[in-house]
């Protein structure tokens, strides 16, 4: 039977994946300088910081409900040293990188006026190889890897930031559409 930590590790992991794929998406959406929904540029910014934070903290109860989880067996050396665990090392060590990876990107995020704009973007770099090391750790250890819902939800997600992806390294990516201008009956002289 599940315990109730166990049934928390999990979702918050299945939830921190989605909100990382949105954080992404949106990341790219706030680096092409367009809005989304109705959102100013500022509005999809602020939806992006939010997403990342709540990502990270579903990432941390995520770590620590599996650590006090005896179900789980994670131990504190498996968060710290990746590659090293037990369980499905390899995989396990794709989450351990990945924490420490969200960590790294966090912190410059919220250090982004200390550390100035060129060190926060070649850090923020790293979100880029950050979301397929979530994505294959979630595979490699997730005990709902196999289940219908879990491919389909992954699928999304795979397929959210390849479309995203493609239109980044697109020629059009960020380049606003040319201003119509308006033909009235005034402009013609009629």
């Amino acid at each position: 039977m599940d315990t109730a930590l166990w049934v928390l590790g999990r979702g918050t992991g299945v939830v921190a994946l989605v909100l990382l794929t949105v954080s992404l998406c949106l990341g790219i959406l706030v680096r092409s300088r367009t809005t989304f929904a109705g959102l100013p540029r500022y509005g999809v910014t602020a939806v992006h910081r939010t997403a990342s934070l709540t990502a990270t903290g579903l990432i941390a109860v995520h770590v620590l409900t599996l650590l006090l989880d005896p179900q789980a067996g994670l131990r504190v050396t498996d968060v710290v040293l990746p590659f090293l665990g037990s369980y499905r090392p390899f995989w396990l060590g794709l989450g351990t990188l990945g924490l420490e990876l969200v960590a790294l990107v966090t912190v410059s995020g919220l250090l982004r006026k200390r550390i100035g704009e060129r060190a926060f973007r070649a850090v923020h770099l790293t979100s880029y190889g950050l979301w397929p090391v979530a994505v294959a750790h979630g595979l490699g250890t997730g005990s709902d890897a196999g289940r219908v819902w879990m491919i389909l939800l992954t699928g999304l997600c795979i397929a959210a930031v390849v479309g995203f992806g493609l239109w980044r390294l697109g020629d059009d990516f960020g380049q606003r559409p040319p201003a119509r201008r308006l033909t009235t009956s005034a402009s013609r002289g009629l």
